[in-house]
């Protein structure tokens, strides 16, 4: 007995979803099909029943139309309830309301055109909350620099501070934080509006990449301020395997995703840490890996799916040394970048401290 009372609530609930009105059939038209059948079949009926009754025609034919109106009815609401529910939610979304879904149990295709709404409102609302993040992130980027350029400059006016150079150079990098932060604004608006063409040439890795180290490392002989270029006491190493490695790509992309992946590096790593740009052949002909590694606490497993978004900088857990946490463009730059040349870049598995791996396929010899 216990076994069939178990049962019955299954074989009902099949039941049930056999009788419903509109899912048994996968397709509005089967739905309008059955509706015209069962119009049929009920005027048959009554006709028939008419004929072998007493009852008049007229009456069975006012019964019959009757009926088939409160069918049609029935069914017509059935299939116009979801597009009245579109429209409704339709205009919530034009108010500004991204929150509002339809409802999408059904198997035909309003369900599948419910399903397509959902997934498209899911989209929009992530897009406009992107945009209202973009313009707060941007907003208070561009305020900290010029707040400070301001203040600089209202002590000279003032006659507080003296126009002397040291008060110069405080102006200096304020103007050169905003520069950068513009910059990369730029870049990311140009790759997103796909105008960034790719010149790619085949290259010797190793003299590439030490020229690029170079150049992070004069900049971390300059007193720039509190960033990741002040950085003097952390060392900077290039591991190229073979030596004579070579890769086919656009050079100056590539120097911005290496460079950003430096620049965050040394900005993360303890004092007096060790940087690695380690560049092998790939899994492939011709495709080249690259990885950056530094000393710092690394990057929680549970965030680093989001390290690549705009001006994600971390919490403060994971700041180094090295000042602010930057502007949070830069692996998002070097992510775009990737992307151009049909690459890959994620953070890989380390032992001590993050490791960030790139990945570019491989190009005409």
């Amino acid at each position: 007995m216990r076994t069939g009372g178990a049962e019955r609530p299954g074989l009902w609930a099949r039941v049930w979803e056999a009788l419903r009105p509109l899912d048994p059939f996968r397709s509005v038209k089967a739905a309008l099909g059955a509706l015209v059948i069962g119009s049929v079949v009920i005027t048959t009926l009554l006709v028939f029943l008419a004929i072998h009754s007493a009852t008049e025609l007229r009456v069975i034919t006012i019964f019959s139309i009757i009926a088939s109106l409160l069918i049609t009815q029935f069914v017509a609401h059935g299939l116009t309830a979801p597009l009245d529910e579109m429209t409704e939610v339709t205009r919530a979304m034009a108010h500004g309301d991204y929150t509002r879904r339809v409802s999408d149990g059904r198997r035909d295709e309003f369900g599948a055109l419910a399903t397509a709404f959902n997934r498209m409102a899911a989209d929009l609302e992530a897009v406009d909350t992107h945009r209202k993040e973009l313009v707060a992130n941007v907003s208070h980027e561009l305020r900290t620099p010029i707040a400070g350029l301001r203040a600089v400059l209202e002590n000279v006016v003032d006659g507080v501070s003296a126009a002397d150079p040291e008060t110069m150079r405080t102006a200096l990098q304020q103007t050169e934080r905003l520069g950068r932060l513009v910059e990369q604004l730029l870049d990311l608006s140009r790759l997103d509006n796909g105008v960034v063409p790719l010149r790619a040439r085949r290259f010797e890795v190793w003299p590439y990449l030490a020229g690029v180290l170079k150049e992070a490392s004069m900049a971390s002989n300059a007193v720039t301020g509190r960033t990741a270029r002040s950085r003097k006491d952390v060392h900077l190493h290039l591991d190229v395997r073979p030596p004579e490695l070579t890769a086919h790509a656009d050079a100056e992309r590539l120097h911005q995703v290496v460079a950003n992946l430096v620049e965050n590096a040394v900005r993360h790593s303890p004092p007096h840490g060790r940087v690695t740009v380690r560049a092998r052949q790939g899994e492939t002909p011709g495709s080249l890996a690259l990885e950056v590694l530094d000393e710092g606490p690394g990057i929680p497993e549970a965030e680093r799916h989001r390290v690549f978004e705009r001006f994600n900088r971390g919490g403060a857990d994971h700041q180094g040394p090295g000042g602010d946490g930057g502007t949070g463009l830069g692996l998002a730059i070097a992510r775009w970048a990737v992307d151009l040349h049909g690459g890959s870049i994620g953070v890989a598995e380390s032992a001590r401290g993050c490791r960030i791996k790139v990945t570019l396929p491989g190009g005409p010899s």
